[in-house]
């Protein structure tokens, strides 16, 4: 888990007056529709600060989703890009036993110590691979981070499975070496 987020969770007694499982429980006794609206409710009926319902509403809404669940989810409708998926988690998690695949709503990070690998499907045909590689130079296939911004610094744009070549497991490898 990111150390940000377990810090915030830790100071939630504190900060909030319950525990992230308290505040589960009332989540589920009520009933919305929508993410804002449960955060809304925290803030005005709780008196939680936005960033903290923020944390809440979205640490309760993931706990009833799966993993498997957010990944099959990400490729509905680009159900053709899965094997790529596939593929890359296959070749990641050989390089070691300290890898954590983490999905997420609209991705799938993979952390070493820090993540050094974001999986995200951009379109119906194309997966963008971010990349962790500090003062890496960008070339015309391994670009600039692009929508990724910080999280990554270089793109590889993936649209089939022969794309998982010998250069791109390189650059993950270097990558999963930078993480540690």
């Amino acid at each position: 888990m990111d150390p940000a987020l377990q810090t915030m969770i830790n100071n939630m007694p504190e900060k909030t007056g319950k525990s992230l499982d308290e505040w589960k429980v009332i989540l589920k006794k009520e009933s919305f529709e929508k993410h804002g609206q449960a955060v809304n409710y925290l803030k005005t009926e709780h008196g939680v600060t936005h960033g903290f319902a923020n944390t809440i509403v979205t640490l309760s809404k993931e706990e009833n989703v799966s993993q498997n669940d957010l990944v099959t989810n990400q490729y509905q409708g680009k159900e053709l890009l899965k094997p790529i998926h596939d593929k890359i988690i296959s070749v990641v998690t050989a390089f070691g036993n300290d890898i954590v695949i983490t999905p997420k709503k609209d991705s799938v990070s993979v952390i070493r110590k820090k993540q050094f690998v974001l999986i995200k499907p951009a379109t119906k045909t194309r997966i963008d691979l971010g990349l962790k590689l500090k003062d890496k130079q960008t070339t015309e296939r391994l670009e600039n981070s692009g929508p990724f911004g910080t999280m990554c610094t270089h793109r590889v744009k993936l649209e089939n499975v022969d794309d998982v070549d010998n250069q791109l497991i390189e650059w993950m490898k270097e990558a999963y070496s930078k993480a540690d």
